[in-house]
């Protein structure tokens, strides 16, 4: 049967001890998409969006959310990120905007969830700031491409 890293004998919750582990350069990348109709995805590439740059405010709130990660995901660790880089990538001809979120630094803890949480709170901006013109947008596919660092080293998604 799998440990549970995050209970302890008695089956409570706990915070990991990372204390021991080794300072090692981490990195991690996810990646997601929001999907939406043709007119809504024109109208925020062409900036015609009456609250503004949607991808901006989307990127700034990625940004944001990956710093504030602990403070939303119960027993994660406040780290101190020394990157945070988030993509908006629109394609007219999927009427998407593909989202890529890497977080990075030299830490004794992964940073898988705060890569996570950047794409997610960037797809969730998108449909609050365009809910209005299209509520049936659908967020889909986040998702871990690929970390590296620590004990378990590097690993990539292999299936797209």
């Amino acid at each position: 049967m799998t440990h549970f890293t995050h209970l302890n004998e008695k089956g409570e919750a706990q915070m990991v001890d990372v204390t021991e582990k080794s300072h090692t350069q981490r990195e991690a990348t996810a990646s997601g998409f929001v999907q939406m109709n043709q007119q809504t995805i024109e109208m925020i590439v062409n900036g015609e969006h009456k609250k503004g740059d949607v991808l901006a405010a989307a990127r700034i709130a990625g940004i944001q959310a990956a710093k504030k990660t602990s403070d939303l995901i119960p027993l994660c660790h406040p780290l101190m990120l020394t990157s945070i880089k988030v993509e908006l990538n629109p394609d007219l001809t999927s009427k998407r905007i593909y989202i890529n979120a890497t977080c990075k630094l030299a830490g004794q803890t992964g940073v898988e969830m705060e890569a996570l949480t950047a794409v997610s709170v960037a797809c969730l901006t998108i449909y609050d700031m365009c809910k209005a013109v299209d509520k049936g947008m659908v967020i889909s596919s986040i998702q871990l491409e690929e970390k590296q660092g620590g004990k378990s080293g590097h690993w990539q998604r292999t299936q797209k």
